[in-house]
């Protein structure tokens, strides 16, 4: 792909606003565990203003994908998010993984999601990203109904590309992720699923590594990051020294998927 301006590659800052769903998908009795909801808590209370500050201060668009569940209980948030110019995506209504032996549950996530963003924050996203970055084909099949115009869940390329149906018609287009850079790896952990902590060189060296090869291969650097992760004291410290490694070069473009998904299509079409 041809990016704008000259660009040599793109960065793609995805931030999954789970809040809360995170755990609630995971098992419904964990709204009694209080200290467990807190971890979720965390990236609306504190994250997602920390980030949403360093973005600020940056300059730069970001893509907050955020479940309807999350848009009821943190309207005003989403609705800051909105007012600061960056795109609204879709991740389901309570987070729950895409399951291809219940397709019906699938449609349920996606439908009441649009409702409630809709309802709440007046968006009608045009990307989607699956929550636990799973998908099947039915769910494809809906979200291409609905129009969508861009998916974000699948790994298995670094540059946007056109998904293609199984009767042979086009698809969705596809941003793919970079399993590198989901920060759930580096630094989230919990009792029931733990998970070893890495530390500020560690990370920023996968990024950076990660980042020059995408550059020399002129590809689509998409981050996959969570608030209640990222906007940790120290993993928010990564996040700006990453940001700051990729300003040393002037050919980098910084954009919304949605942007990313348009600039793509019109490079398809010719025009």
């Amino acid at each position: 792909m041809r990016w704008p301006n000259g660009a040599r590659c793109a960065v793609f800052m995805g931030f999954d606003f789970d809040a809360e769903t995170l755990w609630l998908s995971r098992d419904l009795d964990n709204e009694n565990r209080l200290a467990t909801m807190s971890l979720g808590t965390y990236g609306a209370k504190v994250g997602v203003p920390k980030i949403l500050e360093l973005l600020r201060q940056e300059s730069l668009p970001a893509t907050f994908f955020v479940p309807g569940w999350t848009a009821e209980r943190h309207t005003g948030l989403v609705e800051t998010i909105a007012r600061d110019g960056h795109e609204i995506g879709h991740h389901g209504y309570l987070h729950v993984w895409p399951d291809y032996k219940n397709h019906a549950q699938a449609e349920d996530e996606v439908m009441q999601g649009l409702e409630s963003l809709q309802r709440t924050v007046g968006a009608r996203p045009v990307g989607y990203r699956s929550p636990g970055g799973e998908s099947h084909q039915e769910l494809l099949d809906l979200l291409q109904a609905e129009g969508f115009l861009y998916d974000s869940s699948f790994k298995d390329d670094i540059v946007p590309y056109r998904q293609v149906n199984p009767d042979g018609s086009p698809g969705l287009i596809e941003l793919p992720e970079n399993p590198s850079v989901d920060d759930t790896v580096y630094g989230l952990s919990h009792l029931k699923t733990p998970r070893p902590i890495f530390g500020r060189e560690h990370v920023l060296e996968i990024w950076r590594e990660e980042f020059l090869m995408t550059r020399e291969w002129g590809g689509l650097f998409t981050m996959v990051l969570h608030p209640q992760c990222t906007g940790r004291p120290m993993r928010m410290a990564i996040l700006r020294d990453f940001i700051a490694f990729t300003r040393e070069f002037d050919d980098v473009w910084y954009a919304t998927g949605e942007q990313i998904a348009r600039a793509f299509a019109e490079q398809e079409t010719g025009a």
